[in-house]
């Protein structure tokens, strides 16, 4: 079974530079209870810690660390996502550079974030190098926003998204295909949407590391009201349908926005999340 090279983690990766200002304009932020709930757990305050947020994106996390107080610096590697950080939130410092290869001095940080974006790096480079640039005593922070399963009509949506990749491009999402003696492999739906969840995320996150840190997590419940097409527009704007292609994305939008508007008549979404958020503290 093999993996088709425009579905690739680094094709991915990459695809949300063409993308920049449809993922600021339409991606969930995050709620106020998530840096409490940090701060909580990292056992200090964000309040003028020095905060290093990689793979910042378009500044959706950085700024809302920067609202907190903290002296934050954004690590980006996407050109087009750097750009669009920049144009938006020109007084935050911007560097280029990845996780797995930090470009920052040893000891220099009591924070690095991570928002949406440690499943991007190679823990078994990004974790050292991030024990690096932390002070002792300083937290890694990873977090993520999920969709809440629990939600029946998020459930749903989730599936129609699972079973429209595996109808549509069997071979080159890898699933519904054969070994060589014939038997039918296990269609991934399930390890797809279980990959959505906080614990899967839990299990996963320093996987491939040489020795995985001590660490804890919480999840913290939320919510947002955004009309359908922004809510279209933020399912449009993962890396999955990035790459997809528009005919085939926009064919999918289109009919989910049917769907929607069953559930949702005045066209008014309400998406529920669970913020996984994990921390990692450097003895």
């Amino acid at each position: 079974m093999t993996t088709h090279p425009r579905f690739s983690h680094t094709t991915r990766a990459h695809s949300f530079n063409t993308a920049a200002a449809q993922y600021a304009a339409n991606r969930p932020s995050y709620p106020p209870a998530l840096f409490t709930t940090l701060e909580d757990l990292a056992a200090r305050p964000l309040k003028r810690a020095r905060v290093i947020d990689v793979g910042a994106g378009t500044g959706i996390s950085t700024t809302l660390l920067h609202a907190r107080g903290a002296d934050v610096i954004a690590v980006e590697p996407g050109e087009g996502m750097a750009a669009e950080f920049r144009r938006a939130h020109p007084d935050i410092p911007l560097v280029r550079g990845t996780g797995d290869a930090l470009p920052l001095a040893t000891a220099s940080a009591d924070f690095l974030t991570y928002a949406q974006s440690w499943h991007w790096t190679n823990p078994a480079h990004s974790l050292p190098e991030a024990f690096r640039v932390l002070r002792p005593g300083g937290a890694l922070a990873l977090w993520w926003n999920t969709s809440a399963l629990d939600v029946p009509w998020i459930a749903a949506q989730a599936q129609r998204i699972d079973q429209y990749f595996e109808d549509a491009h069997p071979t080159e999402q890898g699933t519904a295909t054969k070994t060589e003696e014939g038997t039918a492999t296990k269609t991934q739906k399930d390890t797809e949407s279980r990959q959505r969840t906080p614990g899967f995320l839990t299990e996963r996150a320093f996987k491939g590391a040489p020795e995985p840190p001590p660490h804890t997590h919480r999840v913290v419940r939320w919510s947002r009201h955004v009309p359908v097409d922004t809510h279209l527009a933020n399912i449009g704007s993962h890396s999955a349908f990035l790459i997809l292609g528009k005919e085939d994305t926009d064919a999918f939008l289109a009919e989910e926005r049917t769907r929607l508007l069953e559930t949702f008549p005045d066209g008014t979404v309400e998406e529920a999340y669970d913020v996984l958020v994990i921390v990692a503290t450097r003895s």
